[in-house]
């Protein structure tokens, strides 16, 4: 075992042990990121602000998982790849309501509601992409999506910011969202459907169709050379 591969199986270790401000301090100092580690069991993150994570119920654990997620992308070790791929990995496992298997998530994934995420098989996820999850999201296998790309899942009133609106956003299996796609709350990408680059979507893409635009309106259907499913061979990277 190389020592990439046995720091990944010190943090899983730990991690499996319960995640309380010690665990953190460790994988912290195995990840080279300084912290003032006084306050680690005073800190508060931006989900612990928001009604949907407290109607939930945002766990000092799942809390500490969270800033695990994120501070990554703080340290240099983000920059290698065959460790921070699995490291998030490890992390998605316990912070998502479910994720399968061949996971893989690029620099600076954001979420806010973790709990509000399921992610199936071999889903891909390109760096800079934010996931509103307030009103869930689900995405199914052998998903990619680009660069940038942004889902929300909730509105407030214009008379009243007070007043929220969720609707979840589902993107099926096959499907692949583009660099730059906005999608908004209520969306249902079907199966093998396309978002092409800097699209904004506010209603459904159809099964096996291209949609291109802003907003985002039905260009063809998918040229999948009478492939299907499993057969499109997806290859992330």
């Amino acid at each position: 075992m190389d020592k990439i591969d046995e720091l990944l199986a010190k943090i899983e270790s730990r991690l499996d042990k319960g995640v309380n401000k010690e665990v953190v301090i460790e994988i912290l100092n195995f990840i080279k990121c300084p912290f003032p580690f006084e306050i680690l069991n005073e800190i508060k993150l931006y989900g612990d602000y928001l009604p949907k994570n407290r109607e939930l119920g945002f766990s000092d654990e799942k809390r500490y998982v969270h800033f695990l997620w994120d501070v990554l992308d703080k340290s240099p070790m983000c920059l290698v790849a065959n460790f921070a791929i699995y490291y998030r990995q490890i992390l998605a496992k316990r912070l998502f309501k479910s994720c399968g298997k061949n996971f893989v998530a690029e620099e600076n994934v954001r979420f806010n509601v973790p709990d509000n995420i399921e992610i199936g098989d071999n889903v891909f996820i390109n760096r800079g992409t934010y996931i509103d999850s307030k009103g869930g999201v689900v995405i199914g296998n052998s998903v990619g999506i680009g660069e940038r790309a942004m889902i929300f899942t909730h509105s407030h009133a214009e008379h009243d910011h007070s007043i929220r609106t969720y609707e979840p956003v589902i993107i099926e299996d096959y499907a692949k969202i583009y660099s730059s796609v906005t999608i908004l709350g209520g969306v249902t990408i079907e199966k093998q459907g396309i978002v092409g680059a800097c699209s904004l979507v506010n209603r459904d893409v159809r099964r096996n169709t291209v949609v291109v635009g802003t907003p985002a309106r039905e260009l063809r259907n998918r040229r999948n050379l009478n492939r299907n499913g499993e057969e499109l061979a997806l290859r992330f990277g």
